[in-house]
């Protein structure tokens, strides 16, 4: 695939659709997005989408970066992400959502399964973590019980597990 240029920036990960072998993240999703109807009716609320995204991203981000880390570092890391999901990002989500079923209006968008994907992934370090968030744990709640998220949630489903130390050993080695 990197030989025959498949493999645009030569690293992964690639999709295959709609005779297409799309690369970079962002891009896969974002086609994803429009082609399912999860990406706004407009512009505007495009913008909203992306920046919302773009926030639970930046979120993510200390979250996976905890796993690369060591004992001691992991430990500083666990508050530092917490601290920011509560000051910093989960607010601007309660926020959002006083008057709306998700985050850009009525309608599920990408930035709605990003924000599942955060509380979800936050909840695994810290289960208390929603407590002060009565939006975001009826969000949560609500947007878990949409047929198709509810069966990607089930055990035994494709949801990719916390990292262990096999996955962890396993990008270390081809990463650094």
């Amino acid at each position: 695939m990197v030989k025959n240029g498949d493999l645009l920036f030569e690293q992964i990960p690639m999709v295959e659709i709609d005779c297409m072998k799309l690369v970079q993240t962002r891009a896969i999703l974002n086609y994803i997005a429009r082609k399912c109807k999860l990406y706004g009716k407009d512009e505007k609320d495009q913008v909203w989408i992306d920046m919302y995204v773009d926030g639970t991203s930046d979120l993510m981000t200390l979250i996976l970066s905890y796993f690369f880390m060591s004992e001691a570092d992991q430990k500083k890391q666990r508050q530092l992400m917490r601290d920011r999901a509560l000051k910093r990002y989960f607010p601007v989500y309660e926020k959002a959502l006083e008057n709306h079923k998700f985050l850009v209006g009525e309608q599920l968008s990408l930035a709605d399964v990003h924000l599942l994907e955060a509380i979800l992934s936050m909840e695994e370090f810290h289960p208390d973590i929603l407590q002060d968030f009565p939006n975001l744990q009826a969000f949560k709640t609500r947007t878990s019980e949409i047929p198709t998220i509810k069966k990607f949630l089930e055990p035994g489903s494709k949801r990719k597990p916390i990292a262990d130390e096999v996955y962890i050993t396993c990008v270390k080695e081809v990463l650094f």
